[in-house]
């Protein structure tokens, strides 16, 4: 496995494999408010938390995923491991994993125990993943020349991946009006970088369709954009043979 490295005299930050997102590894806590930390005192892990808890530690590691997947899904799956690993005491948050992303948390999570573990991190829960990670697409110019189409969850849109960082929304995508909200009414992680994805592009919008062509990043960009993410986007986008974008594209 290769990803890129920075080291500086505070933190060290690993980025991970195919743009799905960074280990942040220091003696501080993360304030920027998005990530899920793992406060170690001595060597054991002490807690795990979204939050910059005043917990007694001596190094923090720091997990932020893409913003495909949400950190309070990636806090539970790790809690509920440690506690059935007997490496922490009492329960996992509340919250509830939907059952269509639980194995694309859980494949993150062992994604990150394996980099850990061969960090030398001692940690009790970190066993060999079962998985890989997220697989690979591979871009092309023939893929280049497919109109995939969104039809999910009031979305609707025609979508071509015209360049390797590059897709563009066709004008007169329909988006998806609200996000669904957390129990305690609040915006997720991922409601809020795609309402940060509408407002770069709100000249272009009226009324929830798009006016103009629109150019984003990712596939996972584009499921953000449309309808908030939740699902999927390779299996979202298909061409009119029914074809997905990942079957299209996918790295066996």
């Amino acid at each position: 496995m290769k990803f890129d490295v920075e080291i500086n005299q505070e933190t060290t930050t690993i980025h991970l494999p195919n743009q799905q997102g960074v280990i942040v590894i220091g003696n501080e806590p993360d304030k920027s408010g998005r990530g899920v930390q793992l406060f170690l005192k001595a060597g054991q892990l002490a807690a795990v938390s979204t939050e910059t808890s005043q917990i007694d530690h001596d190094q923090v590691i720091t997990i932020k995923p893409d913003w495909d997947l949400e950190a309070d899904y990636l806090d539970k799956s790790l809690t509920e491991y440690a506690v059935a690993n007997g490496l922490l005491k009492g329960e996992a948050p509340t919250i509830k994993i939907p059952t269509n992303q639980r194995a694309t948390v859980e494949d993150f999570r062992d994604l990150v125990l394996k980099i850990l573990t061969g960090l030398g991190f001692r940690l009790a829960f970190l066993q060999a993943p079962k998985h890989s990670g997220k697989p690979r697409h591979r871009f092309s110019k023939q893929v280049s020349q497919i109109a995939f189409s969104v039809d999910h969850d009031g979305a609707t849109a025609t979508v071509y991946w015209q360049k390797r960082n590059e897709m563009l929304v066709k004008a007169g995508a329909r988006l998806k009006p609200k996000p669904e909200l957390n129990k305690d009414g609040s915006l997720g992680f991922s409601a809020k970088f795609a309402e940060r994805l509408r407002s770069e592009h709100a000249d272009d919008i009226q009324d929830f369709v798009t006016t103009r062509d629109i150019v984003l990043k990712s596939v996972n960009e584009v499921g953000l954009f449309l309808y908030f993410g939740g699902i999927n986007g390779w299996l979202v986008l298909k061409d009119e043979a029914g074809k997905s974008i990942n079957d299209w594209t996918i790295v066996k």
